[in-house]
């Protein structure tokens, strides 16, 4: 993708202007070895350009959203330094992807942020190898990462590195439950609201049912607490999925609280996948 003269010089001025001998060394510092602004210089005028009084509402959120998404990116290749070639030394049996605080006995996190087993973006693939493990487990994970690109990749992989046999359960927000309601009158103590958003600060924005239906469908933006979830999904839409990745069965999964978050219980749907 080209960028304007603008945007370039926002990303390499003044060191792209200054390539006098004398300053080669500090220019090597904040570049990266293929040539580009290191992650240290981009995150550095990020958080200048946040800082500016002027910086326009729209020009926030999205420098916010670059922010969290370096830190992602550290996250990431702090593990993958170790195993360049996308592939870890352990071989759990059982792994649990994006579990957040929310860990399973005898289970091998994986997930983006801390706390976990390994840091790891799952959009670039599952660092595991082929046919190696017995189960996967993830709950409210999916629909937090891009459709269809890295969603479609995810489930792929997951099928990759199963053995045969191998299941996976997937737990996510149920459209179909938001939108069984639809439409309808809002009350102020529905009890989807009471559940998910009561302690929120959006709860005052959620007005009628439509807000309900937004929040299930996008969540949060432009929050520091909570991630956008960025597709929605039914029951329908995961086997689709599944099966289109090559997965034998695809059921419904019998709700499992040694497992499954209680709280989740309800609005969520979950399936079981089979190899």
């Amino acid at each position: 993708m080209g960028s304007s003269r603008t945007q370039r010089c926002l990303i390499t001025s003044p060191i792209a202007a200054d390539s006098t001998p004398s300053n080669l060394t500090r220019r090597r510092s904040v570049m990266s070895p293929s040539g580009m602004p290191s992650i240290d210089l981009l995150s550095e005028q990020i958080a200048s350009v946040l800082a500016d009084p002027a910086t326009t509402h729209g020009l926030g959120r999205a420098l916010r959203a670059a922010a969290k998404e370096i830190e992602l990116h550290r996250y990431h290749h702090s593990s993958r330094g170790a195993w360049p070639n996308g592939r870890i030394d352990d071989k759990p049996d059982r792994v649990q992807i994006g579990g957040g605080g929310h860990r399973i006995e005898g289970f091998f996190n994986i997930d983006l942020v801390p706390p976990a087993d390994l840091l790891w973006d799952i959009r670039e693939g599952i660092p595991l190898q082929d046919d190696s493990i017995a189960e996967i487990f993830s709950e409210h994970f999916l629909e937090h990462i891009d459709y269809p690109r890295s969603a479609k990749h995810y489930i792929r992989e997951a099928h990759r590195v199963l053995m045969p046999g191998g299941q996976i359960i997937t737990g996510v927000p149920d459209a179909a439950f938001a939108l069984n309601q639809y439409p309808g009158p809002l009350n102020a103590s529905d009890v989807t609201i009471e559940r998910w958003y009561a302690k929120r600060d959006c709860r005052d924005d959620i007005n009628t049912r439509l807000d309900l239906v937004n929040l299930v469908f996008r969540d949060q933006d432009d929050d520091p607490t909570y991630t956008p979830h960025l597709w929605a999904y039914d029951h329908e839409k995961l086997v689709q999925l599944f099966t289109e990745a090559g997965f034998t069965t695809v059921e419904p999964w019998t709700f499992d609280p040694s497992m499954a978050n209680p709280k989740r219980r309800s609005g969520s749907v979950y399936v079981l996948a089979t190899k």
